[in-house]
């Protein structure tokens, strides 16, 4: 890479994480195309989102280790979510080793490298990031919105403490829900 290239900062891979769970618990068969979207979003090359580059099958793929990830996300207890972790390392089956690629700065990567598959990527890619989140905060920072009617996942990775609900409209309307609830048991 030339010296006088910028690198992107911020490369998030939790994030990507959170955001493809969720479009996929919405929209359980979401088109090829908007996954490639969501990945471009997240730093994909476009030359690796092409319908050639990514392929249905590519896609269909992507869905399947989305919602085998989506399952660790929904784990509240600590010990567990660091158990399918680890089991999800395994399987992957790779090293780690750095990477940097496409503007990106250095990052983990523990995938098979450019022979592995669209999902074998993203559940070592996710796998690893969930693991180095559980390790920084020692316990699961991350769920399923507590609100009433609402399944949207969160990562709760910002200062404060452990979140519940998955933005502040949730909270509100739970706070209110509360509120309203305890005005009409005392009279």
């Amino acid at each position: 890479m030339s010296g006088d290239v910028a690198i992107q900062r911020g490369f998030r891979p939790a994030e990507r994480l959170i955001d493809l769970a969720n479009a996929v618990l919405a929209s359980p068969e979401l088109p090829r195309a908007a996954l490639a979207e969501l990945l471009a979003r997240h730093g994909e090359s476009p030359d690796d989102l092409t319908g050639r580059a990514f392929s249905e099958g590519d896609a269909d793929g992507l869905r399947d280790a989305v919602r085998r990830v989506t399952g660790i996300l929904a784990e509240a207890d600590t010990d567990r979510a660091a158990h399918a972790i680890n089991a999800l390392l395994a399987e992957c089956g790779a090293r780690p080793h750095l990477s940097r690629h496409g503007g990106h700065a250095w990052h983990l990567h523990v995938d098979r490298g450019e022979d592995a598959s669209w999902a074998d990527w993203f559940l070592a890619s996710s796998a690893l990031a969930l693991a180095q989140i559980l390790t920084e905060y020692g316990r699961v920072p991350w769920g399923e919105c507590a609100a009433a009617g609402c399944a949207t996942l969160y990562l709760g990775t910002g200062p404060g403490s452990a979140r519940r609900y998955c933005s502040a409209a949730c909270a509100s309307r739970e706070r209110v829900a509360a509120h309203r609830r305890r005005k009409r048991a005392s009279g």
